[in-house]
């Protein structure tokens, strides 16, 4: 069976399981005809799982495994980390509920670079809590940036609004000194190869927020848009990447502004992310682009002031497997596309034809 015919292995992180990680994950599964559309494997705790289902009152039969190779393809498999009973106190961080989060995460990345799963997707965590247990990393886009080797780039999407951000887990008053020219145009390169690459959007059009209020204002407000963003877009454009702006965030996200592009790059977290939720509700799904593998999450954090409450909305979960699993796919369409021109074609005669190729005159 190929790749692109092959039911395709979702790794699961759980999150601090004393949020609402394992509600969401266990609704997003809730359907008994899930696994014929994707190979759930969940990197936590039976006991756990099972304590928290009978609370929700789910009726979810796992796959109890102790390693990835024993994944059952029609099975929910929950692969145990831990074997002895977890204290569960719901609605407020533990440490060890820190470090069973960290402990998920560590398996399942693992996994995905081992080939074991295909794609990742991340139930929340709480950052704080994490880099108070040692975790040396203000979220999972820095985490596995170090894992992988490779710059990626925060990216919120939906199917009708795409928002990176150039900064994103930095204090706002670093914000000035932590973007550049250089640093904005390779952000923007691999924004446009995400959207050619994963989404399938053949000339891309991306969208560039200033940095200011209306945009510097002509440099009256600030000079970063005149002497670092402006430029960066420039040279981009001259070289075949549609790359406009820098645009006022005060004034871009109204539909007949931000729906004449694909993509949008905001300067900084809240300016991109802000307005994105707004817009999105519950449907916006975080993917970092960029990277090698594909790693989705849904938009909202641990939401401890509800857990347990069996309120929890799992929509953006939902979301964040079926964005992974479509992603997943979509770059597996673009390679073969990739190799079957770069494939030479043989003529009648048995000699390699390559279009590319300058061809001798006759002379």
């Amino acid at each position: 069976m190929s790749l692109k015919q092959h039911k395709v292995r979702v790794g699961i992180s759980i999150g601090d399981f004393n949020g609402i990680g394992p509600e969401i994950i266990m609704k997003a599964l809730k359907d008994k005809t899930i696994t014929d559309f994707f190979t759930p494997i969940i990197f936590g705790s039976g006991k756990l799982f099972t304590y928290q289902k009978n609370i929700f009152k789910l009726n979810h039969n796992f796959n109890h495994i102790t390693e990835t190779s024993q994944a059952q393809s029609d099975k929910i498999n929950m692969v145990n980390l831990w074997k002895d009973n977890v204290n569960v106190d719901l609605g407020k961080p533990t440490e060890e509920s820190t470090k069973m989060a960290i402990d998920s995460l560590e398996a399942a990345t693992m996994a995905l670079m081992n080939g074991e799963i295909d794609v990742l997707v991340t139930a929340p965590i709480n950052k704080e809590e994490m880099m108070k247990n040692g975790f040396a990393h203000a979220g999972h886009t820095g985490y596995l940036e170090e894992k992988f080797g490779k710059k990626g780039l925060m990216f919120l999407v939906t199917d009708d609004l795409k928002v990176a951000v150039s900064t994103h887990h930095i204090p706002i008053v670093q914000v000035a000194e932590n973007i550049s020219k250089e640093k904005i145009k390779k952000q923007i390169k691999i924004l446009n190869q995400c959207l050619i690459e994963d989404f399938q959007i053949e000339r891309p059009k991306i969208a560039v927020l200033g940095l200011n209020p209306h945009a510097g204002d002509g440099g009256a407000i600030g000079n970063e848009e005149i002497e670092i963003i402006e430029p960066a877009i420039r040279e981009l454009f001259e070289n075949g990447i549609l790359a406009f702006g820098p645009f006022p965030a005060d004034s871009f996200f109204q539909p007949n502004k931000y729906k004449n592009y694909d993509a949008v790059l905001a300067m900084y977290h809240d300016q991109g992310l802000a307005p994105f939720k707004t817009l999105a509700y519950e449907e916006g799904v975080n993917f970092t682009a960029g990277l090698p593998f594909i790693r989705t999450s849904p938009d909202h954090g641990v939401a401890y002031d509800i857990a347990g409450k069996n309120i929890a909305d799992e929509q953006s979960f939902s979301e964040a497997i079926f964005m992974a699993i479509k992603i997943f796919k979509n770059r597996l369409e673009y390679n073969d596309l990739m190799n079957n021109r770069m494939r030479p074609r043989r003529n009648n005669s048995s000699h390699v034809v390559d279009e590319d190729l300058p061809r001798e005159k006759n002379h």
